[in-house]
């Protein structure tokens, strides 16, 4: 080999290397995969890969929040049929069924065309990448941030700020944003913020920078459903069920009342994600195998009627 086949070879060789680790465009995956995708960033390069056991919960399987259930369920059927419809913020207690009911949406909707990306908030900034690459598919896409909340000067909660209703580009018709949160205004919120504000003589009252900017986000969402703790006899029902799921009796059922009511005062909280906590605990104690449950729903993989957020 010659010295210029030589440099030509090695510089062959240095041009795969930069090209390994230089930024790569979003490309497209196989849409057909799944109903469900995951944004990712892996060495520089931007990824949608399927989902390949999405969760299977159903709207059915989701009690004691009927209200949101409707809303939600109402907001994502005008989505599908091409109508027009919101981005939706759901807020509040934690364990109550925020991303499982966004989870059952998917579900109750696939086969009618629906699909779901999930992002996470350090990758919103990425959003108009996804929104490019999806722009005239025949598919409606939500796309899915879960724990959604930021801290002062993060760079996605400009992006997304932007995306909602900001951006000079209009965003495509087949996209909607859901997220869920525990705060409801998606930011933290100080006493001094309360320094800003101003009453005139004749009482008004205008609030100042500071809470017209932590308010802003969330009120871009066009459609926000609460959710509240459970009452302990909702907590209860819920345990009870999910304890049934483990193969315990019902002898045994009514007597976990009391320590079931117990776990959640430890934990601080009654919620369907202590119950199913609490009925993992008591099965493995009384060493109930997985074969003893019940078998419809172990075979299936379907939580049982209650379950609200796992």
């Amino acid at each position: 080999m010659s010295e210029f086949e030589n440099l030509i070879t090695r510089a062959e060789a240095l041009f795969t290397r930069l090209e390994a680790v230089l930024p790569q465009p979003l490309g497209e995956p196989d849409w057909g995969a799944s109903v469900a995708f995951r944004y990712r960033k892996r060495a520089g390069r931007q990824l949608l890969e399927p989902v390949r056991h999405v969760a299977t919960i159903r709207l059915e399987d989701l009690k004691e929040v009927e209200p949101q259930k409707q809303r939600l369920l109402r907001n994502t059927e005008q989505f599908v049929a091409g109508r027009p419809a919101n981005n939706v913020l759901l807020t509040g207690a934690r364990g109550t069924g925020k991303s499982s009911l966004i989870k059952a949406c998917l579900n109750a909707f696939a086969d009618q065309g629906l699909r779901l990306i999930e992002v996470d908030k350090a990758d919103l900034v990425d959003l108009p990448d996804l929104v490019d690459l999806v722009f005239g598919r025949p598919e409606r896409f939500v796309i899915f941030c879960d724990d959604l909340s930021f801290d002062e000067g993060e760079a996605g909660y400009k992006a997304l700020k932007s995306m909602l209703d900001g951006s000079v580009a209009s965003v495509s018709d087949n996209v909607l944003i859901y997220a869920t949160s525990n705060r409801r205004h998606l930011l933290p919120e100080q006493m001094r913020d309360n320094l800003g504000y101003k009453h005139t003589d004749d009482g008004e009252v205008h609030p100042g920078e500071a809470i017209e900017e932590k308010i802003s986000l969330s009120e871009r969402f066009g459609l926000w459903v609460s959710f509240y703790p459970f009452t302990q006899q909702e907590y209860l029902v819920i345990t009870a069920q999910w304890l049934r799921f483990f193969g315990i009796d019902e002898a045994a059922i009514e007597a976990a009342r009391q320590p079931a009511l117990v776990w959640a005062l430890e934990r601080g909280s009654r919620s369907g994600r202590v119950a199913y906590q609490f009925a993992r605990d008591l099965a493995g104690r009384e060493e109930v195998t997985h074969a003893q449950a019940t078998p419809a729903r172990v075979i299936s993989g379907m939580p049982p009627d209650g379950l609200d957020d796992v």
